[in-house]
């Protein structure tokens, strides 16, 4: 199989993937998401030859994912969405470029170039658009070969200045409150106190946060003016 038809193969995986956390499974839906700019021409055909190499199963218009073709699918979106993260937020590439290159890197990590970008972003939990960063091996041992660029507030160095690169929050009212005081992607802080809450200074405004809440932002160290 040559590289075309293995990047196709794996737009239509990817596909799949994305449609199903929509909560949809319909084979055009799926082909009118590969078409035209990933798969062109992407047509049922497609479907039925990953189905024939065990990827998919088809039942009538409905599709899924066989286990192989979910590990697959899985890593091709955790390094679509990882590369996302490193081109937007340490790059600092816009929408456009930052699309455009997650596109073509999703197809040429190595699982260990996937790890190491992994970790140096800290383990993000979600990608630019706050859809789910697949976890991978790197994501569950302590042991680190890299060291993070991106790291949560809750493990910040005391006294350390850091820019805002995301914020993960697991309601959606917490961005809004944060954004409120000044807490927005972007934002330098400066971390003063972990306990008994975590005290941080944004621009001349000093903000005690719960531990939780510390949790769900991410930081990259920036030199003190």
């Amino acid at each position: 199989m040559n590289h075309r038809t293995t990047h196709r193969n794996e737009e239509i995986l990817e596909a799949v993937f994305t449609e199903r956390e929509a909560g949809r499974d319909a084979a055009a839906g799926i082909l009118a998401q590969a078409a035209p700019d990933h798969a062109p021409g992407a047509d049922a055909s497609d479907l039925e030859a990953l189905a024939a190499e065990g990827m998919l199963r088809l039942d009538g218009t409905r599709v899924a994912l066989t286990e192989e073709g979910e590990r697959q699918a899985r890593d091709v979106v955790r390094r679509h969405r990882l590369t996302e993260r490193l081109f937007r937020d340490l790059l600092d590439l816009g929408e456009g470029a930052t699309e455009k290159q997650a596109c073509e890197f999703e197809h040429i990590l190595s699982p260990e170039a996937t790890d190491s970008v992994c970790t140096l972003l800290g383990h993000p939990p979600t990608c630019p658009h706050g859809k789910p960063i697949p976890p991978g091996p790197c994501c569950g041992t302590f042991q680190r070969t890299v060291r993070p660029l991106v790291t949560g507030l809750a493990t910040f160095d005391l006294g350390a200045t850091g820019r805002i690169v995301f914020i993960a929050p697991k309601f959606h009212d917490r961005m809004d409150r944060l954004a409120a005081l000044g807490v927005i992607p972007g934002s330098t802080v400066r971390l003063h106190q972990r306990s008994p809450s975590y005290v941080i200074e944004v621009g001349e405004t000093t903000i005690a946060l719960d531990p939780e809440i510390a949790g769900e932002i991410y930081v990259k160290p920036v030199e003190a003016r």
